[in-house]
């Protein structure tokens, strides 16, 4: 038996004292059972999965495996005996189902009886050594599990089976392990704990997937333990598996793919429409060409009927292709399930109430949308018991889920219920809302647009000096310029080039909007002027536009608050198109595929990444089949309808920089130019390069070595922006730190031909439209390897965070931030009859200006689905249960994470209790709480998962 190795935590507590020097590294030198499992500390136990779902089981055998003496006169061997024999157990954990239905309970037992009969799970043992006369990597005899049957009775979550192998002496450290289930169905093997009496100690391998029937998937699945290798590291006995495996991962780019596959492959967007049901389904196929954007998931389904380049569609309850490993697990989809089925009773009520009664359509008072909180669609809408009696399934709903027609109260209600309607409540949320990364800072007046004059007319602003004048506490408007006071909200270039087509749509109207914002002496901002502007109605010709400047009288308020409207929906629009879903969701797939097909789980980058890619795959297929579809969700619910991606795609080729994704060079770089098309080549210059005089930098920050996070913010108070350094920081000393273990030299990153892979392929393959950007970072040295890496967890887990898990509570009242509007402002030269309309009921004009009934309610549902987190969420530097990796130093680097993410969770605390930070404190403020990491399970508007998991 060998030696019992060194406690866990005493180990890890030497490592984090001593602050590991680069290039120090304790791979190899781990022994990982039994584990001990410390407590976490009180303020973060709420969060976590194990508080939550009980401790994870880590199977481990306790007791000694005798050596087995073999006497004989084997070559080699000492005084001409053959090597001895050693008993050799794997403990299996196998994680079950909590519910399982009449068909699953049926396969279990078929399972169990297959079992008897031989038909087992069979594992066979790989050692890191080679064999010295064949070179082929050490096999152990195959071992079936030999508990399997007896156990099927057993209760619990997690079943610990074993397996017995008999190995020489000299089999060396098992690297890896093979797994054959032979039985119906698959199983989720969580862990194999491999032990006995071998010199190395206990190995461990952390499986964490699914492993198919070989009647499924012909084949044995490979296994490789927890310690990590770098590809010229690799053990001899592993370096032709670990091809094979990830060989295997990238398939050959053919077939439809099966769910049970695990096949990581590339396709376009091309699935989103869906022409067989009409031309109004039909939607540009995003990537290639004609219309860059990132790749997806390859599921090669067979092109449509009418169109051989569309893929065509799978629609609900069917499951979209995903590897099977990036499927949702139980927990996961049991809280998406339940979220997708509210979203369907909010939807169903609407939708019978809308072909009732047209009355129903519009909101006829702001009590009504206060309804929805309180007494619930059926009391709100009137709808009459009799139609319960004629309709089963609503029937069913009545007697089964009332409490389920009913939304909860948002929490932008939750203070100050009439907030909403204060000017400097619409320009807090622009620094502390769901969208805090669209402000930037105004340094030319007027505004100007990028966009070709000879199509949209003169590019400068109609907004003057006269209109903000008054509004600037006495200084110029150049002296507001020079100061850094003004700032701006322009989406004007975004939308007018879409604008036609948008306002050309039954029950839709959009104006492309600027708004200037004056930053005041006591450090929030109040807007001073909102823009509204037309497309020219002859090329060229000055564009119609409207200013609007805040309110003397009861008409011009009634005016400034719809403009203020269509400004959130505009804000809307850019938030879940571009910053939420392109940014963050789009931008990240082709990096997480490209993991997976280049990457071996044992490369050390790849288990860095691990946690950061998890469900990022599912939730992105999910998105495709309901969310962003024709005529799913968003082009229901956000005013630019069918052309919403276009808009999305529109950003990602003429602004998307991956070297600007990251959040000090985010805030430093919000840049705009005076050049009259959509990309120029000041784009493409780097932060420390002189700009001419033809540039104009519209900057939220600036750099300053001085500072903690090296640049000094121009918006002192800016609670997005604030909290969001903090994480940054501690996520950029973790991965530097992470890196430096492997990587000493540049030498070491130029010479790692996965990394090197991965990362080309990501950039050539994954973003291939753009792959010819010179902004591209390179991939040479320790440094940039760090960055880029910063960037992605970053992407992944905290901007993810902020820019989702706020959309209910802070987006759920919909005339706070409307997704759509359905009217422009009213005009007497225009409609002088709406107009009059206007005048006589403003109340009512402003309610049937924002979405119906039917929008809004099927709006609300959905982003209270998208702001849920669910049990099995895992929080940003929360302790990881399981030994993800057999590197000692890794361990000890990551529980210094967990200590910085800790601390910046306990400052955003305090600054929420400070009430000189009048943007997240105060009466009837709320706190910002989108950055703090850790949150129980739920709509909270808090929290920072570590990958994009909703």
């Amino acid at each position: 038996m060998a030696a019992p190795c060194r406690d866990l935590t005493g180990l890890r507590r030497g490592l984090a004292a001593a602050r590991l020097a680069p290039g120090r590294r304790g791979a190899n030198k781990l022994c990982l059972a039994p584990f001990h499992h410390r407590a976490p500390p009180p303020q973060q136990q709420q969060g976590r999965r194990r508080q939550r779902q009980g401790l994870k089981v880590v199977a481990a055998i306790s007791e000694d495996l005798p050596r087995l003496a073999a006497p004989g006169t084997g070559k080699g061997a000492p005084e001409g005996r053959r090597p001895e024999k050693v008993l050799v157990r794997a403990a299996l954990t196998v994680r079950r189902k909590h519910k399982e239905d009449l068909k699953e309970a049926l396969a279990g037992h078929l399972d169990a009886l297959w079992d008897m009969v031989g038909r087992s799970v069979a594992l066979e043992l790989i050692s890191t050594k080679i064999h010295p006369r064949t070179k082929k990597p050490l096999h152990s005899g195959q071992a079936s599990i030999k508990d399997w049957c007896q156990k099927r009775g057993v209760k619990g979550e997690h079943v610990v089976y074993t397996a017995e192998f008999m190995v020489d002496s000299d089999f060396g450290e098992p690297g890896a392990i093979t797994v054959a289930n032979r039985h119906h169905r698959e199983f989720f093997l969580e862990s194999i704990v491999v032990e006995g009496g071998l010199p190395c100690g206990p190995v461990h391998f952390a499986c964490n997937s699914w492993v198919q029937s070989t009647r499924e998937l012909p084949g044995k699945r490979v296994f490789f333990s927890n310690k990590p290798y770098l590809p010229s590291e690799t053990p001899p006995g592993l370096r032709e598996l670990r091809d094979k495996e990830l060989k295997d991962l990238r398939g050959d780019g053919t077939g439809v793919r099966k769910l049970s596959d695990r096949i990581y492959d590339y396709a376009t967007y091309n699935d989103l429409g869906n022409p067989d049901r009409g031309k109004e389904f039909i939607r540009p196929i995003l990537g290639g060409d004609n219309i860059p954007y990132p790749r997806r998931c390859r599921t090669g389904r067979p092109p449509t009927d009418t169109n051989m380049l569309a893929e065509s569609r799978v629609e609900k309850p069917h499951r979209i292709y995903v590897p099977r490993d990036e499927a949702f697990e139980e927990l996961k989809q049991g809280a998406f399930s339940s979220g997708r089925l509210r979203a369907v009773l909010h939807t169903l009520i609407p939708s019978m109430i809308a072909t009732i009664s047209a009355e129903t359509h519009s909101f006829q008072g702001f009590h009504h949308v206060d309804n929805l909180y309180k007494e619930g669609l059926r009391l709100k809408l009137g709808l009459q018991e009799h139609l319960f009696q004629k309709i089963p399934l609503v029937q069913k709903i009545q007697e089964s889920s009332e409490g389920m027609l009913r939304y909860d109260t948002p929490r932008i209600l939750s203070k100050d219920k009439f907030a909403w309607l204060r000017d400097d409540e619409f320009a807090r949320q622009t620094v502390a809302g769901i969208n805090p990364v669209s402000i930037t800072r105004l340094t030319v007046f007027p505004p100007v647009s990028k966009m070709d004059p000879a199509i949209y007319g003169p590019p400068e602003s109609s907004i003057t000096e006269a209109h903000i004048t008054g509004q600037l506490n006495g200084l110029t408007v150049q002296q507001a310029v020079d100061e850094a006071k003004l700032f701006i909200l322009d989406y004007h270039d975004v939308y007018m080039p879409f604008l036609d087509r948008i306002n050309a749509i039954e029950g839709r109207k959009a104006y492309a909007t600027r708004t200037i914002l004056f930053l005041t002496k006591a450090g929030t901002l109040k807007p001073i002027a909102i823009e509204l502007s037309l497309p020219p109605s002859k090329a060229g010709e000055p564009r119609p536009s409207k200013v609007l400047t805040p309110p003397a009288d009861a008409t011009s308020n009634w005016l400034w608050m719809l403009a203020k409207a269509h400004v959130s929906s505009n804000d809307a629009g850019v938030h879940q198109l571009v910053n939420h879903w392109l940014r963050t969701h789009a931008v990240m797939e082709p990096f997480i595929l490209a993991a997976h097909r280049r990457m071996s789980a044992m490369h050390p980058v790849f288990k860095l990444l691990h946690p950061h890619m998890r469900y990022t795959l599912e939730i992105n297929a999910l998105a495709r089949q309901s969310l962003i579809s024709a005529d799913g969700v968003i082009e229901s619910c956000f005013t630019p309808g069918p052309v919403s991606f276009e808009i999305s795609a529109a950003y990602y080729r003429d602004h998307w920089r991956f070297d600007l994704e990251g959040l000090p060079s985010d805030l430093v770089r919000r840049h705009s130019c005076r050049c009259p098309i959509p990309v120029c080549s000041c784009l493409f210059l780097p932060l420390s390069t002189d700009i001419s005089s033809s540039l104009v930098i519209r900057r939220v920050a600036v750099e300053d070595a001085s500072q903690p996070h090296g640049i000094r913010l121009l918006i002192e108070d800016y609670p997005y922006a604030n909290d969001g350094l903090l994480l940054w920081s501690a996520i950029r000393s973790w991965v530097e730190s992470y890196v430096q273990l492997y990587y000493p030299d540049a030498g070491t990153v130029q010479s790692d031909d996965e990394l090197q892979g991965w990362y080309h392929e990501t950039v050539h393959v994954g973003h291939a439209d753009i792959r010819h950007a010179p902004w591209w970072p390179s991939l040479s040295t320790p440094g940039d390897l760090a960055s880029i890496l910063t960037t992605l967890v970053w992407l992944a887990s905290a901007q993810h965070a902020a820019l989702n898990f706020g959309q209910y509570p802070l987006g759920g009242y919909v005339p706070n931030r409307p997704p759509l509007m359905r009217r422009l402002l009213p005009d007497p030269e225009r409609d002088a009859a709406e107009y009059a309309t206007f005048m006589a009921d403003p109340h009512r004009f402003f309610l049937n200006a924002m979405p119906g009934v039917l929008e809004a309610t099927k709006f609300m549902a959905v982003v209270d689905t998208l702001s849920t987190h669910s049990p099995d969420e895992e929080y940003l530097g929360e302790e990881r249960d399981e030994p993800w990796t057999g590197d000692a130093a890794a361990v000890a680097a990551h529980d210094m994470f967990t200590a910085d993410v800790r601390r910046a969770e306990e400052a955003i605390d305090s600054r929420n209790a400070d009430q000189r930070r009048k943007n997240r404190c105060g009466a009837g403020v709320l706190p910002y709480e989108l950055l703090a990491p850790s949150s129980p399970p739920g709509v909270t508007c808090r929290g920072v998962p570590n990958s994009i998991s909703i």
